[in-house]
């Protein structure tokens, strides 16, 4: 295996040196070198503090989302009103519930997607310019990895934070979980460890999500790169509420019955009980549309865009700046080119 010097002494390493000591290795260490690199650290750890901040600040609109998505009966439709009837009804710090395990399950997740998604980048791309289809399938292979890892983590924190909300749908089973480890637990004894990958299905073909997402954002990224030196902070973030807005409206339907079926608490479909096939997916889509018409498929998507495109724009504006802040103190220079 490569030896891989410490943080400090790369940091102070001549860069010049580097080149000579990655070409000593066999090519398999090199290809490892890209996979274990401080550079994919670097992205994915800016990826994971950059997304923990934008969820954060924008963590009231994702419980108005979740609420339209799971709650069909719920009358009110403009985001404003249904967080207005959640403080009123619940309490003011009602919108942040759940907020502790949603931001573990959002920093693993975007850790494990941006050092999976860099890592590959580095050992396909080698320093060479990047296309919109390589872009795509990294995206498409970095969710997989993503989806097969957090799923669990997802389906705890969908509950957590739907517990103690006032639903209007009668066909909701209220849940009670003492917290984190309590929810595994009762999930794994109640349900049989395969519920913590409820939604998995719907997971997987959502990776098109973040795969989009990522593909656009870099292609309008070297777009501008071609015009200009470097990103001011404002293209960064409307070049990434773009990708995001972009990628959400075209995959929304899937997503509602992505929350659905983590919730797993709905009285629906009891001849089968595999929540995650094909055929539960295809009914709940078959339900939404028999009750509210076509409209039903993308209600909450007003609440899921102003949360989702303000949460990934900020996000990539956070991640870019640690990222670009990191790279300067460690002396490095960016291995990839756009």
């Amino acid at each position: 295996r490569p030896s891989f010097p410490s943080l400090a002494s790369r940091a102070s390493f001549p860069s010049c040196c580097w080149g000579s000591f990655w070409r000593t290795e066999p090519v398999k260490g090199v290809a490892m070198a890209g996979v274990l690199s401080y550079e994919s650290l670097v992205h994915a750890m800016a990826g994971a503090v950059g997304s923990m901040t934008a969820m954060t600040v924008f963590f009231p609109l994702d419980t108005a989302r979740l609420r339209l998505q799971v709650d069909e009966k719920r009358k009110s439709k403009r985001t404003h009103a249904v967080l207005l009837e959640i403080i009123k009804e619940e309490g003011l710090l009602a919108p942040y519930r759940g907020w502790f395990p949603v931001i573990s399950s959002l920093c693993c997740s975007n850790f494990v997607y941006f050092y999976t998604f860099n890592s590959l980048k580095a050992v396909w791309v080698k320093g060479h310019h990047s296309t919109t289809g390589k872009d795509l399938t990294l995206g498409v292979v970095a969710g997989v990895v993503n989806v097969l890892l957090t799923t669990p983590l997802w389906v705890v924190n969908t509950r957590l934070k739907l517990q103690g909300a006032k639903f209007r749908n009668e066909d909701i089973i209220p849940t009670n979980y003492k917290g984190i480890v309590d929810a595994f637990h009762q999930i794994i004894r109640d349900e049989g460890i395969l519920a913590l990958w409820n939604g998995t299905f719907p997971s997987l073909l959502l990776v098109f999500n973040p795969a989009i997402q990522f593909m656009l954002y870099e292609g309008l990224k070297r777009k501008i790169l071609k015009k200009q030196m470097q990103l001011s902070s404002l293209d960064v973030f409307v070049i990434g509420a773009i990708a995001k807005a972009f990628a959400t409206t075209l995959t929304y339907p899937m997503q509602t019955v992505q929350s659905i079926l983590r919730f797993g608490h709905h009285r629906l479909n009891p001849e089968n009980k595999r929540l995650g096939s094909l055929k539960n997916i295809l009914y709940l889509l078959q339900q939404r549309i028999k009750r509210f018409g076509l409209v039903g498929l993308y209600k909450g998507l007003e609440a899921k865009l102003l949360q989702t495109v303000l949460t990934a724009a900020l996000m990539f504006l956070v991640y870019e700046k640690i990222a670009a802040a990191t790279f300067t103190v460690m002396r490095l220079k960016r291995p990839l080119k756009h």
